[in-house]
């Protein structure tokens, strides 16, 4: 079991942003993942008016199980966290509207393909036993140098 403290030197989001609990167990052999986030009105996507997080929110879910699952995998080999881009969320279906707080989701992540740093997964969240949604997501492993070169020249216009 990884706790959220122990998650924070894995994954690059912090405060609100950041929506995982714990990882219950993972496979770096399967590159797969499983792990929790406790659904709590602090959460970025929490709506009030709503009275919960849109179901629609679980794909952020699982990018930041795959971010997690990532992680881990570069500590094994010594390397860094690194930042990551969703590219595509396809083939998405949610079964139910909405997550309220006090609900704890199960997230479960396994990579199906890899060309170069482009990672594709296969995700699933589930409450209380019953797949609420499911669908891939392709990411993009960022490089380093790349992506600070990005951000100077970002935060040079304006």
């Amino acid at each position: 079991m990884i706790e959220k403290d122990e998650l924070y030197s894995l994954v690059p989001h912090r405060t609100k942003m950041f929506l995982l609990s714990r990882v219950s167990r993972y496979n770096l052999k399967e590159f797969s993942l499983e792990a929790e986030y406790d659904i709590a009105e602090d959460c970025v996507f929490y709506d009030h008016e709503l009275g919960g997080v849109p179901a629609w929110a679980g794909f952020e879910f699982i990018a930041q199980a795959i971010s997690a699952l990532v992680g881990l995998w570069r500590r094994e080999r010594g390397e860094g966290v690194k930042l990551g881009f969703i590219m595509s969320v396809s083939s998405m279906k949610i079964g139910l509207p909405l997550f309220r707080a006090g609900n704890t989701v199960k997230i479960r992540v396994k990579k199906i393909s890899q060309i170069d740093m482009v990672y594709s997964f296969e995700g699933s969240v589930f409450l209380e036993g019953r797949t609420i949604l499911d669908g891939k997501i392709t990411v993009l492993d960022v490089d380093e140098e790349k992506m600070q070169a990005y951000q100077k020249e970002y935060n040079s216009i304006g």
